[in-house]
């Protein structure tokens, strides 16, 4: 007796699970080029966008260059050289050195440290508290869905940036209050997101099949409704860092952020902003390694969600 199959679906496109003992005909002669795999058809569509390649290059020079600090900048963040103080670029010091003469190239990179830390962890905590969340409420509606979105609805009433600095004012400056003070409300946008798109599956034909051949609903959450929003997840996680580390900059902006002397981009531009004229180099240099590195986040993230949409393929 044949068993029924459900129809999986990944990115808005169904495709009935394959059978492993059916075999082809011997009459079939034909031979088809094998057919790209649906991560196959999202890497064709995103290596055709230069910008998010060129993007994609750019996060990933950052990210070595922040794991590769003591390499790159053996002169750590600390090091002073009393005499040259608001030194301009040179071949010793390719970005200069900022008022207490340390060198602004290592500080730029071990800011890209704290960046990257905190960017990365408020969205991995979102992740862990949001999908759960999302998946729970919009599969089982009724009251759990109620409560949930309650909850959500008043942390939403809160400003971020506003709430954040209230939470940093009480946990005292450091890396790990930023990365939790910021986790508490950036959970909200995914959890909301993934409600929405569990919602628009739940009555889909291959979860009605799931559950007439009684499969359980925590099963269900993650073996079918889980891969197939998979792709909103991800591309909303790679919009969530580039907003992750411009709260971190503001915070530490504002000084209630980054501990000194740990440098943050934020940090330094605030320190160095009443040098703009005698010393350009001291504000420019932090400036625009956050802008650069928000906006490859950002056109990297652009990229991503177009590959990632099926409606784009031609």
């Amino acid at each position: 007796m044949s068993s029924i199959e459900p129809t999986a679906q990944l990115g808005g496109i169904e495709r009935v699970a394959s059978n492993p003992h059916t075999t082809r005909s011997s009459g079939d002669t034909h031979h088809h080029p094998a057919a790209r795999s649906i991560w196959g058809d999202v890497w064709h569509r995103l290596r055709a966008n230069r910008l998010a390649i060129v993007s994609a290059i750019f996060v990933l020079l950052i990210i070595v260059l922040a794991l590769a600090a003591p390499l790159v900048a053996p002169r750590g963040y600390t090091f002073q050289d009393y005499k040259n103080l608001r030194a301009g670029p040179s071949a010793q010091f390719w970005l200069g050195t900022d008022t207490a003469g340390r060198d602004l190239w290592a500080r730029i990179v071990y800011g890209g440290q704290v960046s990257l830390t905190v960017g990365i962890g408020v969205q991995l905590i979102a992740v862990l508290i949001g999908v759960p969340l999302g998946l729970l409420a919009g599969f089982r509606g009724g009251r759990v869905d109620m409560l949930i979105m309650r909850v959500v609805d008043t942390l939403y009433a809160f400003p971020t940036l506003l709430f954040a600095i209230l939470l940093m004012s009480w946990l005292g400056q450091g890396v790990l209050n930023i990365v939790i003070a910021l986790s508490l409300i950036g959970w909200l946008p995914l959890c909301q997101l993934v409600r929405a798109q569990v919602i628009s599956l739940r009555e889909r034909e291959f979860v009605q099949a799931a559950r007439a051949l009684g499969v359980p609903d925590l099963q269900i959450m993650w073996r079918h409704l889980l891969p197939n929003i998979l792709s909103t997840i991800i591309t909303a996680v790679s919009f969530g860092i580039p907003q992750a580390i411009l709260s971190e900059a503001a915070l530490s902006f504002i000084g209630v952020g980054i501990n000194p002397p740990l440098p943050s981009w934020g940090s330094m531009v605030s320190d160095n902003i009443l040098y703009i004229r005698s010393a350009w180099h001291l504000a420019l240099f932090p400036a625009l390694a956050l802008g650069l590195t928000m906006l490859a986040f950002t056109a990297f993230g652009d990229g991503l969600r177009d590959a990632l949409d099926p409606r784009s393929a031609r």
